[in-house]
């Protein structure tokens, strides 16, 4: 078999994502899944929910993930890359639990999971091997033979990712009017998370301020402002900024938020301001709310003329990414040394996470890892 195109010793991909409502009967109980042991109240899941209905209580993240899907396959196909691609979700239909299951009961065994976030965290990575973790737990309780699961690397700086969103950027500055398009600035947006949480994401030799979360995304938000500033001969001032807070007033989380933001830039006197969603790889609720809706919303009240740039979605060189990274994970546990594509200053990350990564508050077990009680 030809080695550009040899998963072995992998047999199955697993697309693991976080699910959504398909429906408006289906956003509580959602709601509930997602928030299960940490005691929110119902009023605030109501508060949350009716983002949903303002969408007919349809999440459009499901119907990406089946696009996704769709194409992940068809490329694999393309390219003559034989490995069955699954689809499972953390907190929604398809459950990873079943999709594991049939993973199982189609006879595979070593199963690498693709998850849809490319950072460093405990709710981006740790989270997820958790689930896996559980979903095994439960098939061993089932009695069925237990697959071999891995995790692909984070992906937030390969070539695949960084520069899709580069050219998102380039084309939403299109979409400024051109008197105030070379003044515009950038406001890279990703979801914020607690400090604690992320001052102990990645590895522990380098938690501290921020830890890898916040280093990540500062990495690949340079980089896509320096790629745009060389294509389009404009250096342009850039701030990592967040959204969607969802924890206790009282307990800090990473700032400044993306509306606080826009204030300050229009206090400012910024001409105008470029949306980027860099911590996101589809359009899902809180792209299509916080910042579609709420955030656009801000803007044109405080008379800033501001645009959003896509995401990263089903576009090829975001899909031909996932194959190349699923064929350096394959050449690796092979034994081979794969080149490893990564854009920025810091480099590829690890293939399995070690002990102590994305450190939980409260330890659960975790797969794919090097303390998977699984391995």
């Amino acid at each position: 078999m030809d080695r550009a195109t040899d998963p072995r010793p992998y047999d199955a991909l697993l697309l693991l994502s976080f699910g959504g409502p398909e429906g408006p009967d289906d956003v509580l109980p959602f709601l509930e899944n997602v928030t299960r042991g940490r005691g929110i109240p119902r009023e605030r899941l109501a508060e949350v929910g009716a983002h949903y209905h303002l969408f007919d209580g349809v999440s459009p993240i499901n119907g990406h993930n089946r696009d996704l899907l769709a194409a992940l396959r068809a490329d694999f196909a393309a390219h003559g890359l034989d490995l069955p691609v699954y689809w499972g979700n953390r907190n929604w239909a398809p459950y990873v639990t079943d999709t594991l299951r049939e993973i199982v009961r189609d006879g595979h065994r070593r199963v690498l999971t693709l998850a849809t976030s490319a950072y460093s965290s405990y709710s981006s990575c740790r989270q997820y091997r958790e689930d896996l973790a559980a979903a095994l737990g439960t098939l061993a309780e089932e009695g069925l033979e237990l697959p071999r699961v891995d995790k692909l690397r984070v992906y937030y700086n390969h070539p695949g990712f960084l520069e899709t969103m580069a050219d998102g950027v380039l084309t939403a500055l299109e979409g400024l009017p051109a008197g105030v398009r070379d003044g515009a600035v950038l406001a890279f947006s990703t979801h914020s998370i607690p400090t604690a949480a992320a001052d102990t994401s990645g590895p522990p030799e380098g938690h501290g301020p921020g830890g890898a979360y916040v280093a990540e995304h500062l990495d690949a938000a340079r980089w896509i402002a320096d790629a745009v500033a060389e294509r389009t001969g404009v250096t342009r001032d850039w701030e990592l900024v967040y959204q969607s807070r969802s924890g206790a007033p009282h307990i800090p989380w990473l700032e400044p938020d993306i509306c606080d933001h826009l204030r300050t830039l229009h206090g400012k006197g910024a001409p105008g301001v470029v949306m980027v969603p860099i911590g996101f790889v589809s359009d899902h609720m809180e792209v299509l709310y916080d910042l579609d809706t709420e955030a656009l919303t801000v803007a044109a009240e405080l008379g800033l003329p501001a645009v959003r740039s896509a995401t990263v979605g089903t576009d090829p060189r975001f899909v031909e990414g996932v194959r190349d990274l699923v064929l350096e994970r394959a050449a690796s546990e092979r034994g081979e040394a794969p080149r490893r594509c990564a854009l920025g200053t810091l480099g590829p990350g690890h293939d399995l996470c070690p002990v102590g990564c994305c450190a939980a508050r409260t330890p659960r077990p975790a797969a794919a890892g090097a303390d998977s009680p699984y391995a």
